[in-house]
């Protein structure tokens, strides 16, 4: 059968870019569509633009921190407009460069609306029937709309928080989740009144225990408030604020509330169900190994699988995929072991496994804890902690999971992570000369066990 191209992507944010270049280049004709901005939620509502902002809201410690350095910082003010104009004009740039990208490559771009409507045929929003040899579903996730109560319609998400008109003074944030943390960080840091509201009774879930703590209480101090063990049950809007009555019974005004409980794979109305692509209950695409459906021709990748939702994740999996449908060299990606972070301030670095999950999984766990005031802020005068931990295997000694919440924590769990993935044991890590004086150098000194936990005998 002849086809019009050979893959047809439907996405085209860092995963289907990825996929689209790389089939590209094994000499594969291939069509992306998207209909919306080119880049995706990482490029234009995600990663990028909030890094931005954090950058943004870390200057005001900085401006703090200079006093005790004999810096004398003169008046300062925050001009939210110039960030947003700022944030537009990076993002901008980086959705024109992924444009470029992809036609260098020799593939084509529609901005328009796609649906599945066969195992190799999709229709564009202008009526345009397109068959393909693959089609490969890479759409991302969208904001999860869960909270159903009276004026949810006054809330925002991430979507749109990152362009508003005013700086929110008074901002509420549903949800506690990395979303939620990140925005109440930085906001707070900007200069509004943050409250953190959350079912749970602490923040970031799945996270270790140590970090979620440490990272609560630092946001605290920060001026974040939190409440814990209840959620919105109304939002009213009177007199130009929004009075949210919580189901404790409490009542928050706020000039913003940032519905931040999470995204879903963005797989709605693609037609894939009635071609036969089976769909969790969470509406993600189910995959195998090699991002395969359940439809021979139909692949899936990203934040639409719901496996692990990261960027890096997303591209290697479109590589992975142009690797073997085009490329001859069927290529399975390594889910295990992927490093991450959040960006909030201080930063959250992870990779591995957390203690928690270890001591669920192996016979003898040992712990390995450090927490201590970082060199800065003993001139700068800052209440702060660093904490790091180490979690191993007690009867191989191979590290199972590093965690630090720290200052640039994101940068040295990169490379950490090389570490882990190579099956570094910790005395590997004790063998690793100390580079002093560095907040990192802690991760290679540790030597003094903390705790071993030893699984009870059935």
């Amino acid at each position: 059968m002849t086809f019009d191209v050979d893959l047809f992507v439907i996405g085209a944010g860092s995963g289907g870019v990825r996929a689209a270049r790389i089939a590209a280049d094994h000499g594969a004709r291939v069509l992306v569509a998207e209909n919306s901005r080119i880049g995706g939620t990482c490029v234009i509502r995600g990663c990028v633009p909030k890094k931005l902002m954090v950058y943004a809201s870390r200057f005001a410690d900085d401006f703090e921190d200079a006093a005790g350095y004999g810096w004398r910082v003169g008046e300062r003010q925050f001009d939210w407009p110039s960030l947003v104009a700022a944030k537009e004009k990076e993002i901008t740039r980086l959705s024109g460069a992924y444009r470029a990208n992809v036609e260098k490559a020799g593939a084509s771009i529609v901005e328009e609306r796609a649906r599945v409507e066969g195992p190799q045929a999709v229709r564009l929003a202008s009526g345009r029937l397109v068959t393909a040899r693959y089609i490969l579903i890479a759409t991302g996730a969208w904001p999860d709309s869960a909270l159903s109560i009276p004026g949810i319609e006054h809330a925002i998400s991430s979507n749109e928080i990152f362009d508003l008109k005013a700086f929110p003074q008074r901002l509420l944030v549903v949800g506690g989740g990395y979303i939620g943390v990140e925005f109440a960080s930085l906001f707070a840091r900007l200069g509004a009144a943050v409250t953190l509201v959350a079912r749970a009774d602490n923040i970031l879930r799945g996270f270790d225990d140590d970090m979620r703590a440490g990272l609560r209480d630092a946001m605290a101090e920060a001026g974040v408030r939190f409440r814990f063990g209840c959620r919105p049950a109304r939002i009213e809007k009177r007199a130009g604020a929004l009075h949210v009555t919580l189901s404790n019974g409490e009542t928050i005004v706020a000039d913003q509330i940032l519905n931040a409980l999470g995204r879903r794979p963005h797989t709605q109305d693609l037609g894939l169900e009635a071609v036969g692509v089976a769909l969790d209950a969470a509406g993600a695409v189910k995959v195998d190994a090699f991002s395969r459906s359940s439809v021979e021709t139909i692949y899936a990748i990203g934040d639409a699988t719901n496996r692990i939702n990261l960027t890096p994740v997303a591209i290697r999996e479109g590589h992975a995929f142009a690797d073997t449908a085009f490329g001859g060299r069927p290529t399975a990606v390594d889910h295990k072991d992927v490093p991450s972070a959040v960006f909030a301030t201080p930063e959250i670095g992870a990779v591995g496994l957390t203690e928690a999950k270890a001591r669920e999984a192996f016979e003898v766990v040992d712990i390995y804890r450090r927490s201590f005031t970082p060199m800065k802020a003993t001139l700068s005068g800052r209440k702060e902690r660093t904490i790091m931990k180490i979690v191993v295997d007690g009867e191989t000694d191979r590290v199972l999971g590093v965690h630090i919440l720290s200052h640039e924590a994101g940068e040295m769990v990169q490379l950490l992570a090389i570490a882990i993935k190579m099956g570094a044991k910790k005395a590997d890590f004790d063998a690793t000369m100390a580079l002093h004086p560095t907040a990192a150098e802690e991760i290679v000194t540790m030597r003094e066990r903390t705790a071993r936990y030893e699984r009870a005998e059935a």
